[in-house]
């Protein structure tokens, strides 16, 4: 949209209605400095600590002091947000924030209400095409630069094309996430030429559903809920772990409760939550078959977000000039080594708005090269066996390197990345370096098209 309002001419291509994008399914909501004790400043030092001694200053700088006007600029569209009684933003807190900061809307479904909102908008958008129900199959590059995509409806060329394909979380079994989350975008990205970073950092989220063997295993309970009380628990119905810590501390507790008890989850008390608040939630733990107001939810960690992809600037420009990406198929170095809960969705319309002007100015190409040989094919279910079996929450070089010869590429690059990784930080646990190494504080682990791997510090 802001493309096209600023007179470009754009095409959206989409494989399932762009209502269905995993965003839609976004409980929690946008991270932004609005309350009068609040400041960007003190927004950048939440971020700064959850990414460990990773985040791109640069990146977070941009964010915090965008992501205030991008919650305006969203409510000047007609997005509707939570209200408190005196008719202002109802902030949420959430794990990491030392303020409330979040915008929710209907509690834990606030996607929902952005992307309905907004795909309508742009469904009626004269400068815009939309091809649902259309799937990329390859960018349209010779290497040097991007000049389009093929799809499987035939090629789209154009000056500058935005990948906005999501994470890469469904790639491990144990999931969060659709299953269409296979990181796509970066395995896109790297076939055409472009450079990939950060590929090791998995964010586990700490409470998804364990229910093994059936279809609700790894569905996310929103961390908004434990900024309103709900409490972890162990065996013995004791809390042991601060709920509100960042992701990776407390699925660090609660990985370290299991060994210690020989379980296989742990539970989660929402007995003083009111289920107003989060009605959805409580209706898909019901349609689960649990009643959570009269006993405490099993939950485990489950793959949730990946802090790498397509290595991008500030403008979402690649290395592969032509190509943009945004939201988390790429990697600005803003989560560092761990994301601030709900910075993501900023995320989208802060660097998103920022690609849409850059991209804008891309110069017209010279003659288009013939369309490349090499097709996308998805992840097979032994892939994503093998990448929780081997880059799970706890890693160690042996089982690294058995992921190193799977077909999906994107599973090799995980496993080089984090090979390359020789400490632990965040969510990515080294068995066999068991600590955050200071002289690794500011690198990034960049790997290539051509499957090297390199380290970089970016400013």
């Amino acid at each position: 949209m802001r493309a096209a309002e600023q007179g470009g001419r754009v095409c959206v291509v989409s494989r399932t209605p762009l209502s269905q994008s995993a965003s839609f399914w976004a409980q929690g909501g946008l991270a932004a400095a609005l309350e009068p004790g609040d400041s960007p400043e003190r927004h950048a030092e939440d971020t700064l600590a959850a990414g460990r001694g990773l985040c791109r200053p640069t990146a977070v700088r941009a964010l915090v002091e965008e992501a205030p006007t991008a919650v305006r600029d969203l409510q000047a569209r007609g997005v509707v947000f939570d209200l408190d009684h005196e008719g202002r933003l109802a902030l949420g807190l959430e794990g990491g924030h030392s303020a409330r900061r979040i915008v929710h809307s209907g509690g834990s479904q606030t996607g929902r209400e952005i992307t309905s909102k907004l795909a309508a908008m742009v469904a009626e958008h004269p400068r815009i095409e939309v091809r649902e129900r259309t799937s990329g199959m390859a960018l349209w590059s010779d290497g040097e630069r991007c000049h389009g995509v093929i799809t499987d409806a035939g090629s789209l060329g154009s000056r500058a094309t935005v990948l906005a394909t999501g994470g890469a979380a469904a790639l491990w079994r144990r999931t969060t996430n659709p299953r269409g989350a296979i990181g796509a975008g970066p395995v896109f990205g790297a076939a055409a030429g472009a450079d990939l970073a950060d590929l090791e950092f998995c964010q586990f989220h700490p409470t998804a559903l364990a229910l093994p063997d059936t279809p609700f295993d790894g569905q996310l309970i929103t961390e908004a809920i434990r900024g309103e009380g709900a409490e972890l628990l162990d065996a013995e119905g004791v809390r042991f772990t601060d709920e509100l810590a960042p992701r990776d501390e407390v699925s660090a507790a609660i990985l370290t409760k299991m060994r210690e008890e020989g379980s296989a989850c742990v539970r989660l008390d929402l007995r003083a939550i009111d289920p107003a608040r989060f009605p959805n939630v409580f209706a898909s733990l019901a349609e689960a078959g649990l009643d959570p107001l009269t006993e405490p939810v099993p939950v485990s960690p489950a793959a949730h977000y990946t802090m790498g992809g397509i290595a991008v600037d500030l403008d979402g420009r690649s290395s592969l000039p032509g190509l943009y990406a945004v939201g988390e198929c790429s990697c600005t170095g803003l989560h560092g080594a761990n994301r601030l809960a709900s910075n993501s969705l900023s995320e989208c319309f802060v660097f998103g708005g920022r690609a849409a002007h850059a991209a804008l100015a891309e110069p017209a190409a010279a003659a288009r090269p013939e369309e490349p040989g090499w097709h996308f094919t998805p992840p097979t279910r032994d892939t994503r066996d093998a990448v929780w079996r081997h880059a799970g929450p706890l890693r160690n070089p042996t089982d690294l390197a058995a992921l190193i010869p799977d077909p999906y590429p994107l599973a090799k690059a995980i496993a080089l990345t984090a090979l390359a990784r020789e400490e632990s930080r965040g969510p990515h646990l080294r068995t066999d370096f068991p600590d955050t190494d200071p002289a690794l504080d500011g690198v990034h682990v960049v790997f290539s098209p051509t499957g090297s791997v390199r380290q970089e510090t970016w400013a």
